[in-house]
C-alpha cells in the first residue's frame, strides 16, 4: 500500500510540470529499458552530445606578420623606380592594424631643364589574412582579396584601354595591370597584384612627363614594377622567420 501510494504521488508531480519539462524531468523511468539480462541500457539520449570532430578545422595562416614596407624594397629600387626620390624612408600608410595591413609610398621629379621632367610615384601595399571559422581559410580570403585588388585595378577612374597579363615568376600568383590615364599630362600606370599564401601585395608604379619631356616606358614602368614586385614578396618570407634565420647585416669595415 505504501509503495503505491509513494507512486501515485510521483506521478502527480510529473503532471504539474509543463509539457516542455516533463520528458527532461520526469521519464527516469522511461529512459533506460531493461536488457534481457535484467541491466539497464541507455537510451536515445546520448546522441544529443556534440561532436567534437563535426566543426571543420582551419588551417592555420602560414605568414603571421608583415613586413615593414617602407622597408621591403632595397635602396637601389627606391633610386633606380624614383630617380631625385623626394624622401628615401617612404611615406608610411596610416594603418590601424600593421599586422592586416600596411603601406608605404614614395615620389620625385627629376628635372633636366630644357628637356622637361619626369614625375614618379610609387606605392607598395600589404594585406595579410588569417583564418577564420565564419569567414573561412586564410589563403583563400586572401585569394580572395587578390581577385578585388586586380578588379579595383582595372576599374580605375579615367584608366583607358587596360591591359591585364599574368605576372611570372612573382609569388604564387600575379597579375599586371596596365593602363594610361589622360588629364592635363599623361599619367602612364602600371599595377602589380601578387599572392604568397595568405598575404597580398599590391605594387602601384606610375610615371609621367612635364614641360616637353618624352613620355615614360611603358615596357619599362612594367619591368621595373614586377622587378620590385619580386623584392616586396621575398621580403614577406623575410619577416616570418625566426630571428637565428634572419640574414646578416653587412658589418662596416
Amino acid at each position: 500500500m505504501h509503495r503505491s501510494a509513494s507512486r501515485l504521488t510521483r506521478v502527480l508531480a510529473c503532471a504539474a510540470v509543463p509539457v516542455i519539462l516533463t520528458v527532461a524531468g520526469c521519464s527516469s523511468d522511461s529512459g533506460k529499458e531493461s536488457g534481457s539480462n535484467g541491466s539497464k541500457k541507455s537510451g536515445s539520449s546520448s546522441s544529443a552530445k556534440p561532436n567534437p570532430k563535426s566543426s571543420k578545422t582551419l588551417a592555420k595562416a602560414t605568414f603571421a606578420t608583415l613586413p615593414d614596407p617602407c622597408k621591403a624594397l632595397q635602396p637601389g629600387t627606391i633610386d633606380t623606380l624614383v630617380p631625385e626620390v623626394k624622401d628615401k624612408n617612404g611615406l608610411a600608410a596610416k594603418s590601424n592594424d600593421l599586422k592586416s595591413r600596411a603601406g608605404c609610398s614614395w615620389n620625385g621629379l627629376d628635372e633636366d631643364g630644357l628637356k622637361g621632367s619626369q614625375y614618379r610615384w610609387l606605392s607598395l601595399s600589404y594585406s595579410r589574412s588569417d583564418s577564420d571559422a565564419t569567414l573561412g581559410d586564410a589563403n583563400k580570403r586572401a585569394e580572395e582579396q587578390y581577385n578585388k585588388q586586380v578588379e579595383t585595378a582595372k576599374a580605375t577612374e579615367g584608366a583607358q584601354d587596360p591591359k591585364v597579363a599574368a605576372a611570372e615568376g612573382v609569388g604564387e600568383q600575379a597579375t599586371s595591370v596596365v593602363y594610361t590615364v589622360k588629364k592635363d599630362v599623361d599619367s602612364f600606370n602600371t599595377t602589380v597584384v601578387a599572392r604568397i599564401q595568405n598575404v597580398v601585395i599590391t605594387l602601384d608604379y606610375n610615371g609621367a612627363a612635364y614641360e616637353g619631356a618624352g613620355a615614360p616606358d611603358h615596357a619599362k614602368l612594367l619591368q621595373d614594377a614586377i622587378t620590385a614586385a619580386k623584392e616586396a614578396v621575398a621580403s614577406v618570407d623575410t619577416a616570418n622567420k625566426a630571428p637565428a634565420e634572419q640574414p646578416a647585416s653587412p658589418q662596416p669595415e
